[in-house]
């Protein structure tokens, strides 16, 4: 079975096998002349508007492994007949651990001590901490269950929201309780139509006074003019690794706005990423290879 790579991440091909060969692709160049027969081809987070539209002159192709979690941006080039696997497990500590950064940062109270620093002022002061915290993550996949176990030792009470309530997991339509008592929310949500703008005016509204709100799933999940009208009035505090839209323009009222912390998408940009990332990749692909569905599978035939 023959698998296309990209080769713009530097990934190890594994050595061939009776069952595996792994051919490199360029994302913005042609397929491989010699391998038209291709059944898999993994994809990153990125080209999709490129790659996408050529799926379809790939005549055997049964699968489109992603290397991320994300994968709505694959939906719509996805042939018929064929199945879609996320890289779901690969980014989630990464991703939990720029939550952790971003909350020990903000509670602690970091940039104001660099600020002393760079003033040379030795001026020492009580800061908020994360022992007591009441933190509702909005998800309840990979990514919010690394959260929780990292956020464990910290003394933190965490509540887990998802689309439906099951045990360890309270449902979207309890939020209405959880809201109010909340000290931090932290949506790790994917991009779709039902988690568009969850976190909107009304649902900013509900939060207590000095509140941080953070978002390290997608952009869209965020109502940003709700939030810059919460930031700018001083009420509520954030950290935004993802943003709506993004890039985020210059001039954008993000990059100014007061009680922000803001990075541009690298939650899961560290060492190693993609070598965890193609793993993962590569169990969903031999399970794929021996007449299974992938366990990742978000998309396909049934």
């Amino acid at each position: 079975m023959k698998v296309l790579y990209p080769d713009d991440l530097g990934l190890h091909a594994p050595d061939p096998t009776s069952e595996l060969v792994a051919v490199p692709y360029s994302p913005d160049g042609p397929w491989p002349q010699e391998h038209p027969d291709a059944s898999v081809i993994v994809v990153g987070w990125e080209h999709p508007e490129v790659i996408g539209p050529r799926l379809a002159q790939l005549p055997e192709l049964r699968l489109v492994q992603t290397l991320n979690a994300g994968y709505e941006q694959w939906l719509p080039h996805l042939p018929d007949g064929v199945m879609l696997s996320n890289g779901r497990g690969a980014h989630g500590g990464s991703s939990a651990e720029w939550v952790m950064a971003a909350l020990l940062s903000i509670y602690r109270d970091l940039a104001t001590f660099r600020r002393y620093q760079e003033q040379g002022t030795w001026q020492p002061r009580d800061t908020e901490t994360m022992i007591g915290k009441r933190i509702v993550v909005l998800g309840a996949g990979d990514l919010a269950q690394n959260l929780a176990a990292r956020l464990a030792p910290f003394e933190t009470e965490v509540t887990l929201v998802g689309t439906h309530a099951r045990e360890g997991v309270r449902a979207m339509s309890d939020l209405d309780d959880l809201l109010p008592d909340a000290d931090a929310v932290v949506a790790m949500l994917p991009e779709t139509e039902a988690t568009h703008h969850v976190v909107d005016a009304a649902f900013l509204s509900r939060l207590r006074d000095g509140a941080v709100v953070v978002n390290v799933g997608r952009g869209g999940a965020v109502d940003t003019d709700a939030l810059l009208a919460e930031l700018n009035s001083g009420r509520l505090r954030a950290a935004l690794d993802v943003t709506d839209p993004e890039p985020l323009p210059d001039g954008h009222p993000l990059w100014s706005a007061p009680n922000l912390l803001l990075t541009p998408h690298v939650a899961g940009s560290t060492e190693g990423a993609w070598d965890r990332a193609w793993r993962i990749a590569l169990e969903q692909i031999a399970v794929f290879a021996d007449g299974g569905r992938p366990p990742n599978l978000v998309a396909g035939p049934d």
